[in-house]
């Protein structure tokens, strides 16, 4: 994977600005630590960081193909997963190419196809491509929205990159947050409306979205959505479908020049790429390497609850050794966790996941000591209905998203002057505007209606902040992090699978299961759904309260201009509980005052200018 970053305008000679797009793509050198790159004229800047995965020598960006009178110029962030058949029809179509490298055929289908190249397209991505002769731009980012790619507007103008903190960097742009922006910190952060940032002047391309910048103006369209199509194979060719797609996706995502590992947590998803990546390894005599994270202590500390049945440990040494990987078990203790919780909010951007970030930096971290590429199952709960939202009827028919169910929480935590906050009405919109964007089928019963409702609003909510949250702190890192799962053919078939076959057997996933259950020892194939772990070490939590307490304690804290700080005092001595998780299944008292800690830092450090 890469970065990217770049600007337009029209109404400046940027020649003079190539030292801001130098610190720019200097900013985003974690994503691209092997070579950097520019290409200027006088109203366009565009700079890329390179991971090399493919075709070390010809891959190099900028890339620049002159044609037909016109120049187009690309920077590009991704992976193409079908660049040998595209490359195949292109040379038909009279292209001729002097690289492996998907950057080239990805610039080829644009010159050859232009914005319907999407269309063809399979894989993760966000791409710049600058045409010299009409000047103009053309923005684009992958269907799930595994690559992101922020934009600024101003004044005939517009600056991008793969990373907020790039774009801040220029001069156009100010750290300014408004009450909109206020409202996605406390009604929803970790997770983010799809379009929107918490600063006031930077948005987000959605995923799907491709954008047309130019004198004339501004166009974004939306090139691709699932469809709602009634279900017409039976169990058994569903089955088959779902095995053929998993593994074609997996097969795919094998494909680089350097080795590709897996993260095993022993769980379904995990344990699936995991077999599939060996049998495909095996083929070429070699071995996978599979990595996992542990908590020092969990084994003695660990709690089950509704959302997380077991600890991790026993199914991925079980797995392991089913599938004969090498495999390597990363153990995290508290003093590592506490002291990551600033890097991660500076790969993010935006106070996020606590711990679950920080401990999943770390783990990227150790990994990348041995690769380069790694596959994750990130997106099979959001797609196959994994999650307990799926199947509990009260948290089906809530109003609110599922996993941020903690309005009330959210706003006493407030200072008094920010009280007045529309912290619920903000929530409930965004939840509302989802649903009713939702592709629903004629003819399907309320039920069904109310199911679909709740796969789109984890595609576009829950399962993207995921996504965003592996792409950072993996980036930071620089690992590339793969999502097989993500492949939007399982999308849009799993989309119209019925219910009742998608939990065969009453079973979350079951399908899923049925389809893979070869590949796995049967514990696994039966295990339920853990997520993510979590550190139960209670020090943990005796840390970031003494972190939180001594932040607060500094009247100059800029904690004291958001929040009720008696309130949080009364939590932080036991005088109140918390009992709905602020975000997600796990995100209770520990990871919020690692969250508000987070909050700190940024506010602070990314000098935080409220309006």
């Amino acid at each position: 994977m890469c970065g990217i970053a770049g600007f337009i305008d029209y109404n400046k000679d940027v020649l003079k600005k190539d030292y801001v797009l130098h610190e720019m793509i200097d900013s985003l050198a974690p994503r691209g630590p092997d070579v950097s790159g520019t290409w200027v004229s006088h109203n366009a800047a565009l700079g890329h960081r390179r991971l090399i995965v493919v075709d070390p020598l010809g891959g190099s960006q900028p890339m620049t193909v002159s044609l037909g009178g016109d120049t187009y110029t690309i920077i590009y962030n991704g992976e193409i997963y079908n660049t040998k058949e595209l490359r195949n029809e292109l040379i038909l179509n009279g292209h001729n190419f002097s690289s492996h490298s998907d950057t080239e055929v990805l610039l080829a289908a644009y010159i050859e196809w232009g914005p319907a190249a999407l269309e063809k397209l399979n894989g993760i991505f966000a791409f710049a491509i600058w045409e010299e002769k009409y000047q103009r731009l053309f923005l684009a980012r992958d269907r799930m929205g595994v690559k992101p790619l922020f934009y600024s507007l101003k004044d005939n103008s517009i600056v991008f990159a793969s990373e907020i903190k790039a774009l801040l960097i220029h001069d156009n742009i100010s750290s300014d947050v408004n009450k909109e922006g206020l409202c996605e910190i406390f009604a929803l952060a970790p997770a983010r409306s799809p379009e929107k940032t918490a600063f006031k002047d930077i948005q987000s391309l959605r995923p799907a979205e491709c954008m047309m910048f130019s004198k004339v103006g501004i166009y974004i369209n939306r090139y691709w959505q699932l469809e709602s199509n009634p279900h017409s194979h039976s169990l058994d060719e569903t089955r088959e479908m779902i095995r053929y797609l998993v593994e074609d996706s997996v097969n795919r995502q094998m494909v680089a020049d350097v080795p590709v590992c897996t993260f095993l947590s022993g769980g379904l998803d995990s344990s699936t790429l995991s077999a599939l990546a060996a049998k495909y390894y095996r083929g070429q005599n070699k071995q996978l390497k599979t990595f996992s994270i542990d908590y020092k202590d969990n084994n003695k500390y660990f709690e089950k609850s509704l959302f997380q049945p077991n600890a991790d440990s026993e199914y991925v040494e079980q797995m392991s050794e089913h599938i004969g990987s090498d495999h390597y078990n990363y153990v995290c203790d508290t003093p590592m966790l506490l002291r990551s919780l600033k890097p991660a909010l500076d790969a993010r951007d935006l106070p996020g996941m606590a711990d679950v970030d920080s401990s999943l930096m770390l783990f990227c971290e150790e990994v990348k000591k041995q690769a380069t590429v790694a596959l994750s199952g990130e997106c099979a709960d959001e797609i196959f209905g994994g999650y307990p939202w799926f199947t509990n009827p009260d948290m089906l028919r809530l109003d609110i998203f599922p996993w941020a169910n903690s309005l009330v929480l959210r706003k006493i935590v407030l200072s008094d002057e920010l009280k007045s906050l529309p912290i619920e009405d903000y929530a409930k919109d965004a939840f509302k505007k989802t649903c009713d964007e939702t592709p629903l089928l004629l003819n399907e019963t309320k039920e069904e209606n109310l199911r679909r409702k709740m796969f789109y609003l984890n595609m576009k909510w829950f399962m993207t902040n995921l996504l965003e949250r592996k792409d950072r702190m993996s980036m930071a890192c620089g690992l590339e992090v793969r999502v097989p799962f993500c492949d939007h053919r399982i999308a849009q078939y799993a989309w119209n699978i019925p219910w009742e076959i998608k939990c065969l057997n009453g079973q979350e996933k079951g399908i899923l299961r049925n389809a893979v259950s070869d590949l796995l020892p049967k514990a696994i194939v039966n295990r339920k759904k853990s997520p993510y772990p979590k550190t139960h070490n209670p020090t943990y939590d005796t840390g970031v309260r003494r972190m939180l307490k001594s932040i607060l304690d500094n009247k100059s804290s800029r904690l004291h201009e958001v929040l009720d700080i008696k309130y949080i005092y009364d939590i932080l001595n036991g005088g109140a509980n918390i009992k709905t998780p602020w975000f997600g299944q796990l995100m209770k008292g520990p990871q919020l005052f690692a969250f508000l800690i987070q909050l700190e830092y940024w506010m602070k450090d990314y000098k935080i200018n409220f309006v």
